[in-house]
């Protein structure tokens, strides 16, 4: 007759999946919601009395190789030692878990004792979980079942459900928890605090807070692992009413509780708050653990308080890659690009995470040509890039209108196989439509196999930007059906498009679609392309009252395309009045005077025009040298105003010169004296 412990493992074992998946990746757990013998310890060695008093066992604990384990090995065969339960565990522990391991040779031992104890079938499952192959650690599980003498207890599936709470392992996950309850497992605290973190791995909140509930014991480790569940989650609100509960309870926080915290705060912006937990972490004199100074530095980064966090760093003992890191990403942040490189230059180790940190900051800091410069320089550093960089990288190309960079960089995507996400993608096409190369910006579109509303809106607005009105009208409709809501920049390129294709009833009915059916306001751009549509429409005075009823008060941007039309279509009264409240927004703005100055020229009226330049000199107004660049065989070019720099400058006038002459030759040719300096 089978024993009814090894029937009920028959049955565990039809229920467990298999095959088993490979190349997983663990998921930590708190150390102090598993037993003792289970934390990762500086020694696999034990103080147990019988082991210390027996010479062979004795000699064991000092081995430090494998050859010197099996000469022991030996003895203890010759000495029938090798039977003992507790004998043979010694040697499967120094084959699981200590530095000299070797995982196949303790199996071979397991696989071939009589009836190996828990103890020795946890070690060696513990060693596999340790890994790099942690599948296996399922083999030896379904063995432990098959083998019909020891039994797994409430220090297995701890192990177990901690490899399952890779999110690749749910199905495992969801086996292994029949099992748990199946055996009545289900009550003990450590394996309920793995359940916890096995369902808050995988981002099933609920159900961790369903555990979490039904457990008739919590310990701290419960409550962390609610919390940082929910904070991992986004869910910082719950996050805080959890602590809220534990402080009600009575259950004293530790360093783990306040990185959750800590975390939260970050994740809601709350400063006040935050200074709050840091206050509690010293008045509770809890150690400023590395993990902690760093959360606490990244969460008074996120809230605007750089000052704070580089104070945390300067006092910190010891520091790691992630506070390097972190302070890299606020220097980056805040706009200190040189502290941010000098720290970069710094840090004894580097991953991708600093390099993106640095490359986004000169990109958000217009400084693009440094960003493909470092971007170069990462490579040379044999530091992989990865999407993040592709995308910041990108983005810097569409400033620059660097083409064959861009063009070099998407090779570069398809060369390493790297994922065409949506964010990715968007970039490209954002990229390609900036840079002028609408083809190759809706090849990408067209590839995409996802798309989200930036993505359609990118395409949208480099369309119209280049002209294609009817184009991105088209592509509009086409993303409203599909279901997609377009944003304020959507209904921006839209009512660009209407702008250059002069589409003004259809750019009427947009912008009254804005309100009326998506509930977005327009804002001072959109308004300023409303004025600007019935400005090249000749429609003044209907783009005068669009002004007057603006529930904002128009700035420089609105009034400047209106001051525009008036000189286009010759209304010297209406463009005096508005060239007026453009100089009261800003009397320093050169354009103004000089764009005012031509317009009473053109009308004849030259006596206006001469006191419009003498009040530009009086008031001591500059005109900006006007700036243009050019990418030529992947090098961006700058020109500037009568600037000489260039190496080519010579040969850049003579070309100038010969340009200057043939547009001379052309009829109706309107007088470029008109249009001010060359930006060369």
């Amino acid at each position: 007759m089978i024993p009814l412990h090894a029937a009920a493992h028959r049955s565990l074992l039809r229920s467990l999946p298999n095959p088993l998946l490979s190349s997983l990746l663990l998921s930590p757990l708190h150390t102090r919601s598993l037993p003792p013998h289970r934390d990762k310890p500086t020694s696999w060695n034990t103080t147990h009395a019988f082991v210390l008093s027996n010479p062979l066992l004795s000699l064991l604990e000092r081995c430090r190789s494998m050859s010197q384990l099996m000469q022991v090995q030996a003895q203890m065969v010759a000495t029938g030692l090798v039977s003992d339960g507790l004998a043979l565990s010694r040697l499967v522990a120094f084959c699981a878990i200590s530095e000299s391991r070797d995982l196949e040779y303790c199996a071979k031992i397991l696989y071939g004792a009589e009836d190996p104890n828990a103890f020795s079938w946890n070690v060696a499952i513990r060693g596999f979980a340790e890994s790099e192959r942690p599948n296996e650690a399922f083999v030896l599980y379904r063995r432990m079942l098959r083998n019909g003498g020891s039994k797994p207890d409430n220090y297995t599936y701890p192990l177990l459900l901690k490899i399952c709470a890779n999110s690749s392992m749910n199905r495992f996950g969801r086996g292994i928890l029949g099992h748990v309850v199946k055996l009545g497992f289900h009550g003990d605290l450590f394996v309920r605090n793995a359940v916890i973190h096995m369902f808050v791995s995988w981002g099933e909140v609920g159900k961790a807070r369903e555990v979490f509930d039904r457990s008739p014991v919590r310990d701290l480790v419960s409550w962390n692992s609610l919390i940082n569940g929910y904070v991992r989650s986004g869910l910082a609100g719950n996050a805080l009413r959890v602590y809220r509960e534990m402080e009600a309870e009575g259950v004293m926080p530790d360093e783990v509780t306040m990185i959750g915290m800590v975390s939260s705060c970050a994740q809601l912006e709350d400063s006040k708050l935050g200074r709050e937990f840091h206050q509690l972490i010293e008045g509770n004199g809890l150690t400023l653990t590395v993990p902690l100074a760093n959360a606490l530095m990244d969460m008074y980064i996120k809230c605007g308080d750089l000052e704070q966090a580089q104070e945390i760093f300067d006092n910190m003992t010891m520091r790691t890659f992630v506070s390097y890191t972190t302070m890299v990403v606020g220097y980056a942040r805040f706009g200190f690009l040189d502290m941010a490189r000098e720290l970069f230059d710094g840090m004894p180790q580097k991953d991708v995470v600093p390099w993106n940190a640095l490359i986004g900051g000169y990109v958000q800091a217009n400084r693009s040509k440094e960003a493909l410069a470092l971007f170069h320089e990462m490579q040379s550093s044999n530091t992989r890039p990865d999407e993040v960089t592709m995308v910041t990288c990108l983005s810097a190309c569409s400033q620059l209108g660097a083409l064959e960079v861009g063009i070099w960089i998407h090779h570069y995507i398809e060369k390493h196989k790297l994922s065409l996400n949506v964010a990715l993608g968007t970039a490209l096409i954002d990229m390609y439509a900036k840079c002028g190369d609408i083809p190759r910006a809706l090849r990408v579109f067209l590839e995409m196999p996802m798309k989200n509303s930036l993505t359609w809106t990118a395409l949208i607005c480099g369309l119209a930007h280049h002209g294609y009105a009817l184009d991105a009208i088209s592509f509009f409709r086409e993303m409203l059906g599909d279901g997609l809501k377009p944003d304020e920049v959507t209904f921006l390129g839209v009512l660009s498009a209407c702008c250059h294709g002069g589409l003004v009833e259809a750019g009427r009915n947009f912008f009254s679609q804005m309100t009326s059916e998506f509930n977005l306001f327009p804002r001072l751009k959109h308004y300023s392309c409303m004025v600007d549509l019935l400005g090249r429409a000749g429609l003044l005075e209907e783009a005068v009252k669009l002004i007057e009823g603006m529930p904002i008060k128009a700035d420089a941007g609105v009034w400047g395309p209106l001051f525009f039309a008036c000189r286009v279509h010759r209304n010297v009264l209406l463009g005096q009045k508005v060239a007026l409240e453009l100089l009261k927004l800003d009397p320093h703005d050169s354009g103004t005077y000089v764009l005012l100055a031509n317009m009473y020229g053109e009308a004849n009226m030259w006596e206006e025009s001469r006191k419009v330049r003498k009040m530009m000199t009086n008031r001591g107004v500059e005109k900006i040298p006007g700036c243009s660049s050019i990418e030529v065989n992947g090098v961006v070019h700058e020109f500037i105003v009568r600037d000489k720099s260039h190496p080519q400058s010579k040969r850049v006038y003579q070309c100038l010169v010969i340009l200057t002459r043939q547009l001379h030759l052309v009829e109706n040719m309107v007088d470029i004296s008109n249009l001010g300096d060359h930006p060369l």
